[in-house]
């Protein structure tokens, strides 16, 4: 049996470490009723705002008798699932609870009472097979979809899921930029300085946000960012999970001041209705609307004088829900807020293209200021180009250069393929906030995958120029330019299908460790079976097939045939001084590796399809994880 919990208000100096804060963000209105939660070991407190008139409009988030569990395997099933044989633990037991306007509801209760679940559901971060349509109600308004929710509620997790190396401005700008497509880049601007100074940012604006391992912000200031972050578009109700855990008491009561100073944030309506309705009442007052203008457009550029007005309802809203039109003014911040709702709707009729030219913004700066990568790619490129053409440096032209030719074509693809393993940590790094954000419709995934390939193109083609120019050049190749030219681009797209495998597996490894060991064991099996050590003939059936999948085989087939193709009329070993006899040919060597055409641009496009398709693959992944995120 759960027990009721018991109801109290806070002193301001007593925040809770393990609890969780839900509150709207909305306007002035009747107290709320006293919560209570049903759930084991838990309870709750509301800090409401003063009453107001019998004409103000309450809009309320309203819990009804919701309970959720979770089978032995691990699959959740909702209240409403049909009844199964097999044993089920319950996580939630008809919780029931009201969360009013312009307040603060927090629910606090030991570890595993099921807290962090109720959030999950409350934000709509359940799937619609574990949503009970009839347990949560907006304004007496059934919510009956996840999508409902997450359209209205921010959630803000336990971690600071954060890019540490954007500063403090630019990690809300590009929150701004995704989330407030519909205001123009001096209105998003201005929104995240009004934000700044609302969440005491202003002065760490240019400061990097940081993680563990570089130096940043605090840990107050960084979770400031994160609330700031699912704030920019001014979401109707705000959800955080565990907003004090880890950090000092003064912060945490920096963080609880701020959340209830931006809970009791007053608003203003200016008109509730039609747009009919708002295009009598404008008319009513006096005023005549251009031709040019519908009456939306008219009210937004003379909301100052409108409100000066009486207004035609004398209600005030608490929530911004999308059943009706509204122009909602905020008396503190007036174009903000107002222009954030617009920009909110039109979230959805944005191209493309806008987010990828975002995503590329945001990846470049993040690239170009991970030192280590940036510096160690080039140092990398250069050392192996160098290093290899000093090992083989004017190679012959004589049966020992063809092993010796084999050999350097091999390592340099080993070299190439491995070199790529340091954007791992990256690709992890990432994961976690393009999950959050691709969850909650900031960006497709799709838009991600492009933006990092358009990035990579020419960061990866310099890396292969600055290995294939000294490494040809001193080693003495194929003097053809065309041949210099061909075995650049083949370096590039080398580099390019590492990148994409890379991709896949930080996509499906779940830390840098086992990440780690995946790349090295996946290489070293396509190394195996690429025919340099095993020949064709050699490799048994049942792995024929990574003979045809290997990574290696293709691009070492594309560098030997470019080598020797034109060559292949050309006498490398006599059988006697006089050279009177040819024993081995340019031809010869190609057909001793079954090279009897010229296949080097169907190796090249072998290559460009395994290029897109670890990509293709390593976005169904993304995709399928970002639907499925609770973040």
């Amino acid at each position: 049996m759960a027990s009721p919990c018991t109801t109290y208000h806070p002193s301001p100096g007593s925040p809770e470490n393990d609890s969780m804060i839900l509150f709207s963000t909305s306007t002035s209105c009747s107290p709320a009723k006293e919560s209570t939660i049903t759930n084991s070991n838990s309870s709750s407190f509301d800090s409401s705002s003063p009453p107001q008139s019998s004409l103000d409009k309450t809009y309320e988030l309203r819990i009804r008798n919701l309970s959720y569990t979770i089978s032995p395997n691990g699959s959740i099933f909702s209240s409403l699932m049909k009844k199964s044989t097999k044993p089920k633990t319950t996580i939630l037991k008809s919780v029931s609870f009201v969360a009013g306007c312009s307040g603060i509801l927090a629910i606090v209760g030991p570890s595993g009472t099921g807290k962090s679940t109720l959030l999950r559901v409350i934000s709509g971060r359940v799937s619609d097979k574990e949503f009970d349509p009839k347990s949560i109600y907006l304004n007496d308004h059934a919510v009956t979809t996840p999508a409902q929710l997450r359209n209205i509620c921010g959630y803000v997790a336990q971690e600071d899921n954060l890019l540490p190396l954007l500063t403090v401005k630019e990690t809300l700008m590009f929150s701004a930029k995704f989330r407030l497509r519909g205001m123009s880049s001096k209105e998003r601007e201005e929104r995240v300085e009004s934000l700044m100074q609302e969440l005491d940012l202003d002065h760490v604006a240019n400061n990097f946000v940081g993680d563990e391992e570089k130096r940043g912000i605090s840990g107050g200031e960084r979770k400031r960012v994160s609330i700031g972050v699912d704030m920019i578009h001014d979401p109707s109700i705000l959800l955080l999970d565990e907003p004090t855990s880890g950090l000092d008491s003064s912060s945490a009561l920096q963080v609880i001041e701020l959340l209830s100073s931006m809970a009791k944030t007053k608003q203003r309506m200016v008109h509730y209705g039609s747009l009919q309705s708002l295009e009598e009442n404008i008319t009513r007052m006096g005023y005549e609307i251009p031709i040019q203008l519908n009456p939306l457009e008219f009210a937004m550029e003379t909301i100052s004088v409108l409100e000066n007005q009486e207004p035609h309802y004398k209600y005030q809203s608490c929530s911004y829900l999308r059943w009706e039109e509204a122009i909602i003014q905020d008396t503190a911040n007036k174009e903000g807020i107002d222009q954030a709702k617009v920009g909110a709707v039109s979230n959805k009729h944005c191209s493309s293209l806008f987010e990828i030219a975002v995503l590329c913004s945001r990846f470049w700066k993040i690239i170009y200021r991970t030192k280590q990568l940036f510096l160690a790619r080039t140092m990398q490129a250069l050392v192996g180009g160098f290093g290899l053409g000093s090992v083989y440096i004017k190679m012959r032209n004589d049966e020992g250069a063809v092993a010796e030719r084999l050999g350097l074509f091999a390592f340099s693809l080993s070299f190439l393929l491995s070199s790529t393993v340091e954007a791992l940590p990256i690709y992890l790094q990432e994961r976690r906030v393009i999950m959050k954000e691709a969850s909650r419709g900031a960006y497709k995934i799709s838009s991600y995958m492009i933006a990092n390939t358009i990035i990579f193109l020419p960061f990866l083609f310099a890396v292969a120029i600055l290995f294939a120019v000294p490494v040809y050049w001193i080693v003495g190749l194929n003097p053809s330019i065309t041949a210099f030219v061909f075995f650049t681009f083949v370096v590039w797209v080398i580099v390019l299908m590492a990148s994409s495998l890379v991709l896949f597996l930080s996509a499906i490894s779940p830390d840098f460790i086992s990440g780690n060991s995946l790349i090295c064991t996946v290489l070293g099996a396509f190394f195996l079976f690429s025919g340099y050590f095993i020949p064709k003939e050699c490799i048994p059936k049942y792995w024929i097939f990574m003979y045809y999948v290997s990574l290696y085989r293709y691009p070492l087939d594309a560098l030997l045939t470019n080598e020797y193709w034109s060559l292949r009329h050309k006498c490398f070993t006599w059988n006697d001084e006089n050279h009177s006899e040819c024993l081995l040919t340019g031809n010869d060597v190609l057909k001793n590796r079954g090279l009897d055409k010229d296949t080097r641009w169907m190796n090249v496009g072998i290559m460009l399809a395994f290029f897109v398709f670890y990509r293709v693959i390593s976005w169904i992944v993304l995709a399928r994880k970002a639907s499925k995120t609770t973040i």
